[in-house]
């Protein structure tokens, strides 16, 4: 996994992902006690970053291998990043999701021409059952996070924030990236360390499920004790990947965690003061530049919003606890 690798994934990526801008504003300048800026992959292509990576990977495929069809695991964004590339490119899709991811994200999958196969995350393996359907179907694996083409990809998010920090006249900046597996985290660490070695990325996680902050902190990989239970469905992962620790390990600060009301928080602050829709887990980064400005260093700080794919239920609860 190198910065050639991203750097080839946006010239395949170019005329087909958006390119999102940093946006900023004085209100919330005034609760991180800093400047700012947010960048914001809930518009991106099916509301998230993961277009970037599924665009990356199937654009790297050879034909052959494309028509067969391609496999993935995810609780939504991923699946639904995968579905629509391969739709794109005229390739069948089996997306595995969790029977309990919010039912927009697998109808949007569904919608998107993906095959959807559900399964129980408590008590059935997604790993079995891909096994099975690999077997019988001869379909190709695309990892939501350790995947080196996928990172690949969503690491031209972080080619993008390089160019546009340098535009704003942003010389030194943390960059605070919603953290699950560590795809985002790790391809946006490996196109700044090339391109803006003075912005420094910074993991954020939902408290519980803060596997990367613990294994920073350790020098291994740590794993969660649990698989669900908390709103940030987006970024709950069992552990760090074989290829994104590394190059956190290597390229990033300290992580922080952050609690299910801050992520909501920043939900309710992201719609009233940029006028954006944002998930819990999308909403951890903005949450924790918001919130934990005591750990942060820098007096700029970039965030992502991961993804924007938010039941209406979910949303509602944001606003109507913190949107007054």
């Amino acid at each position: 996994m190198n910065i050639e690798m991203i750097e080839a994934a946006a010239t395949r990526l170019e005329g087909h992902a958006r390119k999102t801008p940093l946006l900023s504003s004085p209100f919330l300048d005034e609760i991180a006690g800093r400047r700012l800026f947010v960048k914001p992959e809930c518009l991106q292509h099916t509301g998230s970053f993961k277009f970037r990576g599924g665009w990356a990977a199937l654009s790297a495929m050879d034909a052959e291998t494309r028509a067969k069809g391609v496999l993935a695991f995810s609780s939504g964004n991923h699946a639904q990043g995968v579905a629509y590339a391969a739709k794109r490119h005229g390739a069948p899709a089996v997306i595995i999701m969790p029977a309990d991811a919010p039912q927009l994200k697998i109808d949007n999958t569904r919608a998107l021409g993906a095959e959807v196969v559900l399964y129980d995350r408590q008590n059935e393996s997604r790993e079995e059952i891909g096994d099975r359907l690999q077997a019988e179907r001869g379909l190709t694996l695309v990892k939501p996070y350790d995947e080196p083409e996928v990172i690949a990809g969503q690491g031209t998010c972080g080619l993008e924030i390089a160019v546009q920090a340098a535009e704003l006249g942003i010389t030194e900046a943390e960059v605070v990236v919603c953290c699950g597996g560590g795809g985002l985290t790790s391809g946006i660490a490996l196109a700044l360390e090339k391109h803006a070695a003075s912005l420094k990325v910074r993991p954020a996680e939902p408290e519980g499920f803060d596997d990367v902050k613990r294994s920073l902190e350790s020098g291994r990989i740590e794993k969660n004790a649990a698989m669900g239970g908390n709103i940030c469905d987006a970024i709950l992962t069992p552990a760090a990947g074989d290829i994104t620790f590394p190059i956190m390990k290597r390229l990033c600060g300290p992580g922080i965690a952050v609690s299910e009301d801050e992520c909501l928080r920043a939900m309710a602050l992201a719609f009233l003061r940029l006028k954006l829709v944002v998930e819990p887990g999308g909403a951890a980064a903005l949450a924790a530049a918001l919130f934990h400005g005591k750990e942060l260093q820098s007096d700029t700080v970039i965030t992502t919003i991961s993804g924007g794919n938010v039941d209406p239920e979910m949303f509602t609860r944001a606003l109507q606890a913190y949107g007054t």
